[in-house]
């Protein structure tokens, strides 16, 4: 195996890489002024808790990276609770 370098200002050569710092940017970055790094540090921290727990992915189905459970209608009201300071929210079912 060796490394191949991709060219500069190629985007297209690491589809992968640019599909999750693009939705880092649009989902989060582009709404919010960053402070300083130990600020940033912390709002990445939390977009990734969000990322892989809460938003859905089309890749699994519509699912989170780490499934969540199925709520039926008879478990309750739905509760939304913010995430990422308020940007995002996790919609649930409480009784």
């Amino acid at each position: 195996m060796r490394e191949v370098l991709i060219a500069p200002r190629a985007p297209w050569q690491n589809p992968f890489a640019e599909r999750v710092i693009g939705s880092i940017r649009r989902e989060c970055l582009d709404h919010v002024i960053v402070l300083g790094e130990r600020h940033l540090q912390r709002l990445l921290r939390r977009y990734l808790t969000y990322y892989n727990a809460t938003r859905p992915h089309q890749s699994v189905h519509c699912d989170s990276p780490f499934a969540r459970e199925v709520q039926p209608p008879a478990s309750g009201r739905i509760v939304a609770t913010p995430q990422v300071g308020g940007l995002h929210h996790r919609y649930q079912r409480v009784a």
